[in-house]
This record gives structure tokens, C-alpha cells and sequence, in this order.
């Protein structure tokens, strides 16, 4: 999103979910694990992380489903009730699993807009996958202050105040 203020719609593939974004995402995850292989049925998941309060269901009814992670702490995949179509995750990061949304960038109305800020989990990426020049990648994971925008760090601790969980 190019306005920092703009807000961003999305839905599933049946029009039953629609839902709102009210900023621009803190950041874009490209995860390359086998997980989100997995999950996504592809070569990798792109996730763009919003804090809880500020995606806005619009419209629909949604179900979640816990399916197992790497971690042992297991995703939280919501998903149309009708049409079955995955529009969000939420994963235990560090304790932090409601007040983080993992929007699947995909969904979004407009998904250009939603570059990856950093592609993770690229040990396990497919060998035909080509990360661009100049992309951030990690092998595994990353440290927070060292990816993230100062703004979405301020975001996340702002997030970590609220809630009393500290995971930078």
C-alpha cells in the first residue's frame, strides 16, 4: 500500500468473506518451510502480518481449523465457512497467536501491493524457486530489529505493552 492511511479489502474466492485491512501490514513474510508448502499447496506462503485489531471482518461467517506446525505450537487457519478458501493464520509468535493476523496476501483485492519484506525459512525453499536480487532472506528466522521498519517495530511493541508478552 502506498498511503499509510489507506485502508485494503479482501475476500475469499466465493465473495461469502470479505474483510478489511486499516493500515499497511507490518511487514510481508515469503516463508519457504515445509509447512507452508504444505498448507498453501505451493512453493511458499506469503503472509502479510497485521495486528488483530486492525482487520475488520466485513461480511460472511469464517471457521478456524489448528493444524500442526514444526514449532509444536500449531496454526490457527480461518477460513471461509463455504467455500473452504484459507483468508488468515495466526500462529504462536512468542504468545502473541490473537493479536497477530498472518493475512494471506493472496486474498487481498489488490495482493501487487504486498511485496515480501523478507523471504524466511529459505533452507527448505524449492531449488527451482529464484529469490530476487536484493530481497532479504533468512535461512531460518531473523531478529525483529534487524528486518523490521522502525514504525513496525514500534507497531509490535506497542503490541507487546498492551498485552504484557515480549518477544523482541
Amino acid at each position: 500500500m502506498t498511503d499509510k492511511n489507506e485502508s485494503c479489502e479482501g475476500g475469499c474466492t466465493c465473495g461469502h468473506v470479505r474483510y478489511q485491512v486499516k493500515s499497511d501490514p507490518m511487514i510481508v513474510h515469503c516463508c519457504h518451510c515445509r509447512g507452508c508448502q504444505k498448507n498453501s499447496g505451493s512453493a511458499f506462503a506469503l503472509n502479510a502480518l497485521f495486528e488483530a485489531e486492525r482487520v475488520e471482518l466485513l461480511s460472511g461467517s469464517t471457521e478456524d481449523i489448528t493444524v500442526p506446525t514444526p514449532s509444536g505450537t500449531g496454526q490457527t487457519i480461518t477460513r471461509c465457512a463455504k467455500c473452504k478458501v484459507a483468508v488468515w493464520s495466526n500462529y504462536n509468535m512468542g504468545g502473541l497467536r490473537e493479536h497477530v493476523r498472518f493475512i494471506r496476501v493472496g486474498t487481498l483485492d489488490n495482493p501487487d501491493q504486498f511485496p515480501p519484506g523478507v523471504h524466511i525459512f529459505t533452507e527448505s525453499k524449492q531449488p527451482w524457486t529464484v529469490i530476487p536480487e536484493g530481497d532479504p532472506s533468512v535461512g531460518i528466522f531473523y531478529d525483529w530489529a534487524e528486518v523490521w521498519s522502525p514504525e513496525s517495530l514500534e507497531r509490535l511493541h506497542v503490541l507487546e505493552d498492551a498485552t504484557g508478552i515480549k518477544i523482541t
